[in-house]
């Protein structure tokens, strides 16, 4: 359950709104009472063993860097039997897959800005004693703040290295197209290591799409598609660099942070405002009292890789022609610098601010998280993170404007779920399986159909008013043959039928849009995903692929398709909704995953997993980054809670509670409610019959 506005956090921090609300927590704005500042709380609640190091980790590492193009930690504390705490700096910012997804592909002189901003990070990270690696670098993590300045963020991954060599500080995952090969096992990662994931984030920012994965190139599996090949209005030049920077093998890449910021520096026309200032000769070693001394007071150039020298700093031109005008020249600027000290910056947000953005047109081949929806519960940005410090020139990357955020809006008040706080499902207690309704709070029962043949399945549309479902349905089944879809209104009348094929269309999702409705057909001889444009009724198939696929689900933001493909076992895939872009999401295993559900905020997908030759499903859960990945967690996190079976999910319009089918006596099914993080268990219906399928009421306000 998330922290109510108002509560007092660890007697010093008072919840303003959630900012955010992921599988394993939220991030809430709240305001330091001591200093009177407004503040960044990121919450963990799955108090495992590797999860609470992991996020103990990450607090150690950022409360140690003091960069502006990094997050800063100010304090971190555990609550007995509650969660983990991270206070950070709040400031306002869109990350760069959400910058994508609100104008398509940069343009070439923004993601060379951006490039150079993270390298500088990079550099700092990488040159620290002991040297840290980020391990998980793409468009989620990186921030670009209100005043322009990209932040990298997220260090849940994060490695120290040791004496040479490799300590693991996070556990291992891989970002399929982020990460280098070296990251699957086949090499021990380094700075290298973050230079590729750099180089893929920026191919991915021009292009809007994910570069080929590095351990399929290396194994021959895939070659990389030339960059100009997507966008041939990106230079040469550009496309030379990152794709030098996206070798398989380290050696052939950048060898440090700083080489590569020197070649993006080259590609643009503003290497003059990137030169380094002048700094003053540190203090010797023992000033410090110890050999971290060296390193704090010189940026660590003793741990840098030795950097290509740039063309331009080679050229030489006799000092005593042009020292009177030097002369002049640095007088000026150093005046002005006196009276304006932010002047640098100043300059190149002016050259290099663009006069408008691109129109926003969606990719088709999205690669990142979906945007959260408008019924959101805050209409607050995601948090980032304020630099404390400004050692180097730091490019201004044009922030988004405020009128340009997604909204969010907030549902209205209610005991539990937010909007109209109302679920149908499908129940057999009149003797005939219909549609019924009934509210979070136990009251209102109400019966929707009246299918002489029964009904099920029912998938409200995004603004509550209607119904889609499906009929003959006499039992829960994976397939309906002969079955078609059908929509009504929520007061049961306006029944429609949709254009259907005689084998047997089911599993209806109605796009978050309101204009498409995705369902399985047999129709073509086995089960596939289609699409029906409710405007035009013409249906189209999308998945096209030899095996079956079943049970779609809609992103957020109507742009990506969840959905379940059965090859040995049952496993969640992804693709958009054209059907291009088909991955897999979650891990292989002899394990059966089925009805996947998107979070709200669209960063988690969840779905039921039955292990082995149990027939109990549990609901598990994974971050839409950790895809392709072993980080899936358990719903409730505590193994030793037992809530019995968990059918498929329905969640709130306001994202924190879950609607599900429930049997833990092993026999009578029933609809449950349930917190986010599986506390708070309610049962919602109590008859003898069978009941399944809950979907919970969109809240009417939240349609734009």
């Amino acid at each position: 359950m998330p922290l109510a506005p108002g509560t007092l956090l660890n007697h010093r921090y008072r919840i303003v709104s959630i900012l955010g609300q992921g599988g394993m927590g939220a991030v809430y704005r709240a305001t330091d009472i001591h200093l009177d500042i407004s503040v960044a709380v990121k919450e963990n609640l799955f108090l495992t063993d590797e999860y609470s190091r992991q996020f103990q980790r990450e607090a150690s590492i950022l409360a140690s860097l003091r960069h502006p193009g990094l997050p800063h930690v100010t304090d971190y504390f555990i609550l007995e039997n509650q969660g983990q705490y991270l206070v950070m700096d709040y400031i306002e910012g869109e990350d760069l897959r959400q910058r994508l997804e609100r104008t398509g592909p940069l343009p070439e002189k923004e993601a060379i800005l951006i490039g150079i901003s993270v390298c500088e990070a990079l550099d700092y990270l990488h040159t620290r004693t002991p040297p840290i690696i980020h391990r998980d670098l793409k468009p989620g993590n990186i921030k670009v703040t209100a005043d322009g300045q990209a932040v990298l963020v997220d260090f849940g991954l994060a490695k120290i290295l040791q004496g040479g060599q490799a300590t693991l500080t996070g556990a291992r995952a891989m970002t399929p197209g982020y990460s280098p090969p070296e990251q699957y096992g086949t090499a021990s990662t380094d700075a290298r290591s973050d230079i590729y994931s750099l180089g893929a984030t920026l191919y991915a920012a021009l292009t809007g799409v994910i570069p080929e994965d590095g351990l399929n190139r290396m194994t021959g599996k895939a070659e990389m598609t030339d960059l100009r090949v997507l966008n041939p209005k990106v230079s040469r030049r550009l496309a030379e660099v990152i794709h030098r920077a996206l070798e398989v093998d380290p050696e052939d890449r950048f060898q440090s942070a700083r080489e590569f910021r020197e070649a993006l520096i080259a590609c643009s026309e503003m290497a003059a405002l990137f030169r380094e200032r002048p700094t003053i000769s540190p203090p010797p070693p023992d000033f410090f009292g110890s050999p971290e001394g060296e390193m704090a007071g010189n940026g660590g150039q003793g741990m840098r890789l030795k950097s290509r020298p740039s063309s331009r700093r080679r050229r030489k031109s006799s000092p005593w022609l042009m020292f009177p005008l030097m002369a002049l020249i640095v007088a000026g600027a150093y005046i002005a610098l006196q009276l304006q000290p932010n002047l640098p910056q100043t300059v190149l947000a002016y050259f290099t601010a663009p006069t408008a953005y691109l129109p926003v047109i969606p990719s088709e081949t999205p690669f990142s998280p979906p945007e959260s929806p408008t019924s959101q519960p805050s209409s607050e940005p995601t948090p980032s993170f304020e630099p404390t410090s400004n050692p180097v020139v730091q490019p201004q990357i044009t922030p988004s404007p405020t009128e340009t955020a997604v909204p969010s809006l907030t549902p209205t008040a209610t005991p539990l779920g937010g909007g109209i706080s109302e679920i149908a499902f499908a129940s057999k207690r009149t003797g005939m399986m219909q549609i019924w309704s009934i509210g979070a709070n136990g009251k209102g029962l109400r019966q929707i159909t009246n299918m002489q043949d029964g009904a099920c399945q029912p998938a409200w549309s995004p603004d509550g008013q209607r119904l889609a479902f499906i009929s003959p349905c006499l039992n829960k089944r994976e397939i309906y043959d002969g079955s078609s879809i059908y929509i009504i209104n929520a007061d049961g009348t306006g029944l429609t039928p949709l254009p259907a094929s005689p084998e047997g269309d089911f599993d209806p999702a109605w796009s978050p849009d309101g204009t498409r409705i995705a369902f399985t057909s047999l129709r073509t001889g086995r089960a596939s995903i289609f699409t029906i444009d409710l405007k035009t009724l013409a249906v189209k198939e999308i998945s096209q692929s030899r095996f079956a696929d079943v049970q779609p689900s809609w992103s957020p933001n109507s742009h990506q398709i969840a959905f379940v493909r059965k090859i040995v076992f049952g496993q969640i895939w992804i693709m958009d909704d054209e059907g291009n872009s088909q991955v897999q999401f979650s891990p292989n295993g002899e394990f059966n995953n089925f009805s996947p559900v998107w979070s709200r905020d669209g960063q988690v997908i969840f779905y039921n997993q039955i292990v082995g030759g149990s027939k109990v499903p549990n609901l598990v859960g994974m971050r839409y980054e950790d895809r392709l990945t072993y980080r899936e967690f358990r719903i409730p996190a505590n193994p030793e809670v037992n809530i019995g079976p968990v059918g498929s999910v329905s969640v709130s319009p306001d994202g924190f509670w879950l609607a599900y089918e429930g049997w833990p006596d092993g026999d009578n099914h029933d609809i449950y409610l349930m917190t986010i993080n599986g506390a708070n268990i309610t049962r919602l219906t109590t008859d003898p019959a069978f009941e399944f399928g809950p979907s919970w009421r969109p809240s009417p306000q939240s349609v734009p």
